[in-house]
């Protein structure tokens, strides 16, 4: 945690742990606190809201549009903390959006509905490879998304190749089911969004497109 003045004048400097308790109690320690900066990192939610509802005005650093002073050789948490500080008085701090507490919690089931899919699309293109591999036959994303055990062992006499094209046939099954659940939930959650109907009368645009 680094504190300026308006001069630019370093009047605190102290590594504190994660604890929002802490970190309120050493702040309370200084009056007129314009506004705090707290780097996007993938941790920040408790520490803005924390900061937030104790009434501090918080402003995100956007990390991935803010460029290094070129005259520091070393970077650290300390001169990082030091660069927003700066950035801030200046007030040219490249900002992040901070999305509304309440409604983060669709955000991230959106977020882990990419993971899973990415996850299918691996799944998908190791058993494509492994039965070309062993057959020559080059079965489509859909094929593949349809295929039963009993299929793939038709197409894999080794019991060794289709034991490892197996394994990610469970995988997948297993993939496929969770992305239904989370679409199920994504989609009567977002259905009273007015954008979100909007948003799918534009043609090519579906319901995983505009939930996205």
């Amino acid at each position: 945690v680094v504190l300026i003045n308006e001069l630019g004048e370093l009047k605190y400097k102290k590594r504190l742990p994660n604890d929002i308790d802490t970190i309120l109690h050493e702040l309370k320690r200084h009056d007129h606190i314009e506004s705090v900066v707290v780097e996007s990192t993938y941790n920040w939610y408790w520490l803005v809201d924390g900061l937030k509802e104790s009434g501090f005005t918080v402003r995100l650093a956007n990390t991935t549009a803010i460029q290094q002073y070129n005259g520091l050789k070393h970077t650290n948490d300390k001169t990082d903390a030091r660069w927003l500080a700066e950035l801030n008085r200046l007030n040219i701090l490249p900002e992040g959006y901070i999305y509304p507490k309440d409604e983060r919690g669709l955000r991230d089931l959106l977020r882990k509905r990419m993971q899973l899919v990415q996850q299918q699309t691996t799944n998908i293109l190791s058993m494509q490879t492994i039965i070309e591999r062993s057959t020559s036959k080059r079965l489509s994303g859909n094929m593949i998304h349809k295929i039963t055990e009993k299929e793939l062992r038709e197409y894999l006499t080794s019991d060794d190749v289709f034991v490892a094209a197996s394994s990610n046939l469970v995988i997948l099954n297993s993939l496929q089911k969770q992305i239904k659940i989370l679409e199920k939930t994504i989609t009567s959650k977002a259905r009273s969004n007015l954008l979100f109907k909007k948003l799918q009368s534009v043609p090519g645009i579906g319901v995983t497109l505009a939930l996205t």
